[in-house]
């Protein structure tokens, strides 16, 4: 097995990345130079805590809008899962699929978890709050995932 997740720490110059998302539209981390970005890493569309997470960043993302904070989530799943995760939800901001790793890898939040006495390869749910310059702020190694948006803001 491979080493447990090691996520980047708060400091750090965030990696820059490019994707498509499932309707065509380009994510790039450049883009958002000047802005703030809540960047959340979850393990699986159309999973409880997952849902429970993306559902609290879309109740509230008016009011993170307000503190000029965009929010991507990335996940291993593929854009059609996204497609589906996205409009089921109403989810305004953009999903990123990720099935070869190379963003979640970047960000080191891929290892070795156990659950249940069961040692598997996962996603580590991890949020990085990065800056207007891309440095990364503040790390969510262990997010609330029905409080989520308000963890982001008090640390602003």
């Amino acid at each position: 097995m491979a080493d447990k997740p090691q996520p980047l720490e708060a400091g750090t110059r965030a990696p820059a990345f490019t994707a498509t998302t499932f309707d065509g539209t380009k994510v790039k981390l450049t883009d958002y130079k000047g802005q703030k970005v809540a960047l959340y890493f979850y393990p699986k569309d159309n999973t409880s805590g997952c849902t429970a997470q993306a559902c609290n960043l879309r109740d509230n993302i008016a009011e993170l809008a307000a503190h000029d904070i965009a929010v991507i989530g990335v996940s291993p799943d593929d854009n059609t899962s996204h497609e589906s995760f996205a409009e089921k939800h109403g989810l305004p901001f953009p999903l990123v699929a990720d099935p070869e790793h190379k963003i979640i890898d970047k960000y080191g939040v891929w290892g070795e978890k156990k659950l249940y006495g069961k040692t598997f390869m996962g996603m580590a749910r991890t949020t990085f709050l990065i800056d207007e310059m891309g440095v990364i702020a503040h790390v969510f190694k262990r997010p609330k995932t029905g409080d989520h948006a308000a963890e982001i803001l008090r640390k602003l």
